[in-house]
């Protein structure tokens, strides 16, 4: 099983750091690696700086029979901003996580059309959605993986988004997402016959401004003020207050530091929205 999302360390650049959290020596936790990636618990890809790191999505931890990789394992999995897909079987992890599914498409067919912030929202956070004061989701977007999003004060997303929160979906105080926009938690190993998920969390610092029809890849954290013009892709770190678009998302201006507005997510005349 390869099914993977990626970690914020670098496992071999890091070693001594980790072999200190674990309090164990860095030639055994240098050996664990290597069985880790060999029983497909880790994954290394890239090289130099392009080089990344990821784990298991699926929740293996009981199958793991190293007892410091499963130790290792679940400190990486801790770092992850997002619940890990669980083995599925007879068991309460997996009720679990079908009745949020189905929370979860309720809300996609049904709720998300309704003309009132406060049942959307009220949906959105019975079903494990952090969403802060003043901030709104507007119709007919759509929100996957709703326990895993983490919103903060004062942000909106507009109409006709798609939302992946899958691998975890962290946006910050006064954030505006326009209209159209998608934001994609992952995709798959083109490479492998088994079409095994590849995902990473995106992070979207305060004041970020995602204009419409851009497209926010895995792995993607845009900085604070920083600003994806329209039809842009991007699935990569976009510095604090630059302004990116075109092919390849190339930084095409700043925008100001003393950034002191608010998005009025849900004001008098958005009570429809």
């Amino acid at each position: 099983m390869k099914h993977r999302i990626a970690v914020p360390v670098d496992l071999r650049a890091d070693l001594a750091q980790e072999a200190r959290i674990l309090e164990v020596s860095e030639e055994a936790l240098t050996e664990t690696l290597e069985w880790m990636l060999a029983h497909d618990v880790a994954f290394e890809e890239g090289e130099g700086l392009a080089r990344r790191y990821s784990i298991c999505s699926v929740d293996i931890e009981p199958r793991i029979e190293h007892s410091l990789a499963r130790r290792w394992f679940v400190r990486l999995r801790s770092l992850v901003p997002t619940r890990l897909v669980p083995l599925y079987g007879y068991n309460l992890p997996t009720l679990r996580d079908r009745t949020l599914r189905v929370w979860e498409q309720l809300y996609n067919i049904i709720v998300n059309k309704i003309p009132s912030h406060n049942i959307r929202l009220a949906w959105l956070r019975l079903g494990g959605a952090k969403i802060g004061n003043g901030s709104s989701i507007w119709r007919n977007t759509e929100v996957l993986g709703i326990e895993n999003l983490r919103m903060g004060e004062d942000s909106v997303i507009a109409w006709h988004c798609q939302v992946d929160a899958r691998a975890g979906l962290i946006i910050g105080d006064h954030v505006a997402i326009a209209s159209h926009v998608l934001i994609i938690a992952g995709s798959h190993d083109l490479a492998a016959p088994e079409f095994w998920s590849v995902s990473a969390p995106i992070r979207i610092d305060d004041y970020a401004w995602i204009a419409s029809r851009a497209l926010v890849g895995h792995g993607a954290q845009i900085g604070r003020g920083a600003v994806v013009t329209a039809n842009t892709v991007v699935a990569k770190v976009v510095p604090p207050y630059k302004i990116v678009g075109g092919s390849g998302a190339k930084v095409m201006g700043e925008r100001p530091h003393d950034l002191a507005y608010r998005v009025g997510g849900k004001g008098l005349f958005t009570f429809l929205h």
